[in-house]
C-alpha cells in the first residue's frame, strides 16, 4: 500500500507540474502576442492620409433573420467609417458560409449596401471559417500585402499576430463601443486560441479551403457566388 501510495503522489506531482509549465507556457505566449501586436493596432485618426487594399471585416455570428449580431455590426460600422475617410476603397468580408442557412458574408455585404456602399466595392470570402484560415485567404487566395482588420480588441490580437506572421503589413482598428453578452467566455477562449494558433502559424499550413486566386483589383461582384 506504501508503494502504491508513493507513486500516485509522484504522478500527481507530475501531473501538477505539467500544469504549472502549462499555465506559464500559456500565460508567455498571451502576453508575447499582445505586446507584439498591440504597436500594429490603431486608431481612425493614425489611419488618415494612409490607403491600404483592402479593410477586412472579420465575421460573427448573424442573427436567424438574417442580420448581423451586435458584435458583428460594430465591426460593419467601424469598416464602413474607414471606407468613408478613404482608407481603402474595398471591403472584404470574411466570415462563415458553411451552408445555405448560415451565410455571416453575404449577410454582412447587404448590410454594407444598406449603407451606400457599392456591391462592386466589397468582396466576400465564403471560406474565412476562423481566424488563421481568414489571415491565409487573405496573403494566398486574395493576394493582400497591405490591409487594415477590424475586429474587437481582444480579437485584434491574433488576426494582427497570424496576418504580419504570414508576411501581411496588417493594421487594426477596434470596434467595441459596447459590452457584449458573455465576453468572459470569449476573453477565455480566446487565451486558448491565441496558444493554438501561435504554434500553428509556424507550420503554416494550408487553410481549410484555399481555393482559387482572386483578385481584389477587379469588382467584387465576382465574389458573390461561392
Amino acid at each position: 500500500m506504501k508503494l502504491i501510495k508513493k507513486i500516485l503522489l509522484f504522478l500527481v506531482g507530475i501531473i501538477f507540474l505539467l500544469l504549472v509549465i502549462l499555465g506559464i507556457l500559456t500565460l508567455a505566449i498571451n502576453v508575447y502576442m499582445i505586446n507584439y501586436s498591440k504597436e500594429y493596432i490603431v486608431t481612425e485618426e493614425e489611419l488618415e492620409e494612409k490607403t491600404f487594399d483592402c479593410i477586412v471585416v472579420l465575421g460573427a455570428s448573424v442573427k436567424s433573420n438574417g442580420t448581423p449580431s451586435s458584435m458583428l455590426e460594430d465591426r460593419l460600422n467601424e469598416a464602413i467609417v474607414l471606407y468613408n475617410m478613404g482608407v481603402s476603397s474595398r471591403l472584404l468580408m470574411s466570415g462563415d458560409h458553411t451552408t445555405d442557412d448560415y451565410d455571416e458574408v453575404n449577410t454582412m455585404k447587404n448590410y454594407a449596401i444598406s449603407k451606400n456602399i457599392p456591391s462592386e466595392n466589397i468582396y466576400l470570402d465564403h471560406s474565412g471559417y476562423n481566424t488563421y484560415d481568414s489571415m491565409y485567404r487573405l496573403k494566398n487566395t486574395f493576394e493582400i500585402n497591405k490591409t487594415v482588420v477590424v475586429t474587437q480588441d481582444y480579437h485584434l490580437y491574433r488576426a494582427i499576430y497570424l496576418a504580419r506572421e504570414m508576411g501581411i503589413e496588417a493594421y487594426g482598428v477596434a470596434s467595441n463601443p459596447r459590452e457584449y453578452q458573455d465576453q468572459f467566455k470569449r476573453d477565455i477562449r480566446e487565451i486558448l486560441a491565441r496558444v493554438k494558433d501561435f504554434f500553428k502559424v509556424k507550420f503554416y499550413p494550408e487553410a481549410t479551403v484555399s481555393g482559387d486566386e482572386v483578385s481584389v483589383f477587379r469588382s467584387g461582384n465576382e465574389t458573390n457566388e461561392k
